[in-house]
């Protein structure tokens, strides 16, 4: 059984965004970047499975331009068997993203592809659902809980709905995204760091996977949020009342 995880590079959680002066994006020119925290998740999950005896091989893919194999260099080094790059320097929406992996899954015939819920750059939440749609493959979202059944060909998927706990069957292949609640990802130690440097990775393009690259998206303009105004000491109860009466409150 093959498992197939798409990693994204991101800015990484720790950095601090800044907007670009001409309001067109975000600054990322010698910013720190990382694997998507989600994503980590994701490949931690499959790489469990395999460890348990329920999966042979776990595959890293990730898309985007040149510095995208540092992202995958650090997949393989926490256990991935080998890794695919989808060399593009064009901006990637989720629907693109879904294209591009329906296209590998032709390749590659997986029977689980593992994502990440949400990007922490877009947080757009879109790319496993819109793959299952063009997959035809049921999907299991926001997975809190993954159990694999080889024997029935089948996955069981804990997901946290607002009422409570919802848990779903799938019949394999299918596509499951990942919560944080999922599992704690693992540390690629020094040793495994030096193996994955040796390990393949599969270059494509968007146009040998017969893939057309088109935004249906146009971003108008990106800002910082505006910023609060500071807190204020009250030197009565009284004085207190009096403020939350009488003065409008930011929400």
């Amino acid at each position: 059984m093959k498992i197939m995880v798409a990693v994204k590079r991101v800015v990484d959680y720790a950095v601090k965004i800044r907007v670009i002066p001409d309001k067109t994006g975000v600054e990322t020119t010698n910013v720190k970047m990382s694997m998507n925290p989600f994503c980590e998740i994701a490949l931690e999950e499959a790489l469990r499975i395999r460890e348990s005896g329920r999966a042979s091989e776990v595959v890293a893919v990730s898309m985007g331009p040149q510095q995208c194999v540092d992202t995958l260099r650090t997949g393989l080094a926490m256990g991935a068997d080998r890794g695919i790059h989808v060399e593009t320097k064009e901006m990637l929406y989720p629907l693109s993203v879904a294209k591009l992996l329906r296209a590998l899954v032709e390749v590659e015939k997986p029977q689980i592809l593992i994502l990440g819920k949400q990007a922490i750059d877009d947080d757009c939440n879109q790319t496993g659902q819109m793959l299952a749609g063009l997959l035809n493959w049921p999907q299991g979202t926001f997975a809190s809980k993954v159990v694999l059944d080889k024997e029935k060909q089948e996955v069981t998927v804990d997901r946290e709905v607002d009422g409570g706990l919802e848990t779903l069957c799938l019949d394999l292949p299918a596509v499951i995204t990942t919560d944080l609640r999922l599992n704690q990802p693992r540390y690629a130690t020094l040793p495994n760091i030096m193996k994955a440097k040796s390990k393949v990775i599969k270059k494509y393009t968007p146009q040998e996977l017969n893939v057309e690259i088109k935004s249906d998206l146009q971003i108008l303009q990106v800002t910082e949020p505006p910023k609060r105004k500071s807190g204020v000491m009250v030197s009565s109860v009284d004085e207190l009342i009096d403020k939350l009466k009488n003065e409008a409150r930011v929400i």
